[in-house]
């Protein structure tokens, strides 16, 4: 041991080596530090330390710490499993709005309810209409509206926000579905307007859009519009749009003759019930005073 603790093997080291920055300094010079005060120490005082700390405060403190440390470990679970998880964020109708018009794609499926075959013939189309024609028509889906009263309002908005002046949206074409309202709308610049008509614009509102999306069938909405605005648009015949016959959902509601019909069968049974109730009790009772 006093081979092990003197000076001169402590410190030898130190002596060739070169100065080190002052931070490096001050953390070099800490075990010369623990060193030297180990050296002091005579050998029987850290035996019996050795063997006070080991027996007492070494292992309570050891499991103190552990108990410490496991408490914490299981408070910060707790609180992690307890703590509610972050609201996802959800897009609306002024995301459409900010983001503006879209590039290449020609669709902002802000509602998520197209497909990913539905999306491309839709550009696939646009994009052909807008090479041949130089009109835009630009698709949106969403999910709902909080800002305007209806589909109409929301276009007209959509719009004026992207395309702020006539020149810019002279031959823009805009068309809005919004399917918790099972609803749609078609706007757009005078150029756009006037090259699908007047008839065609108010077929596509009422019969392709909001037909077809009451039985959720979005993607045939949106594409179904799309080709019926192009065929207007390149001259041709009005391909026609779904009717409301094929839209008709059978109604549990009974008609008029059939309410009339269960009504006289009802009353029929109803007096039938009451003859007996009156009638049996009072022959029962004619019988038994008969017999006296």
């Amino acid at each position: 041991m006093e081979t092990l603790l003197s000076p001169s093997t402590l410190f030898t080291p130190l002596r060739g080596s070169r100065r080190p920055p002052p931070l490096a300094a001050t953390v070099s010079s800490r075990p010369a530090a623990v060193s030297c005060a180990l050296k002091k120490q005579p050998p029987a005082a850290v035996a019996s330390s050795r063997h006070g700390q080991g027996h007492g405060d070494g292992v309570g403190g050891s499991w103190l710490s552990f108990l410490h440390h496991g408490l914490a470990a299981a408070a910060l679970s707790l609180a992690i499993s307890l703590a509610p998880a972050p609201a996802p964020a959800v897009a609306s109708e002024f995301d459409v709005l900010n983001d503006g018009p879209p590039v290449d794609s020609y669709v902002v499926d802000d509602a998520g309810v197209l497909s990913r075959v539905t999306k491309s013939d839709v550009k696939r189309l646009a994009r052909d209409l807008e090479a041949r024609k130089n009109i835009r028509l630009n698709f949106i889906t969403v999910r709902k509206l909080t800002s305007k009263a209806d589909a109409f309002e929301y276009a007209d908005q959509v719009l004026e926000k992207w395309y702020p002046t006539i020149e810019e949206g002279n031959n823009k074409g805009i068309v809005v579905l919004v399917t918790s309202q099972k609803e749609g709308a078609v706007t757009g610049g005078p150029a756009f307007i006037q090259a699908v008509g007047d008839q065609v614009l108010d077929a596509t509102v009422s019969e392709n859009l909001p037909v077809l999306a009451t039985d959720e069938k979005y993607n045939e909405a949106i594409f179904s519009a799309a080709k019926r605005l192009a065929a207007a648009i390149d001259g041709l015949p009005d391909t026609g749009g779904p009717s409301f016959k094929e839209n008709k959902r059978e109604s549990n509601f009974k008609t008029k003759e059939e309410t009339e019909e269960k009504r006289g069968q009802f009353t029929l049974v109803v007096g039938g019930l009451l003859v007996i109730a009156f009638v049996v009790p009072m022959a029962q009772y004619y019988a038994y005073v008969s017999k006296k």
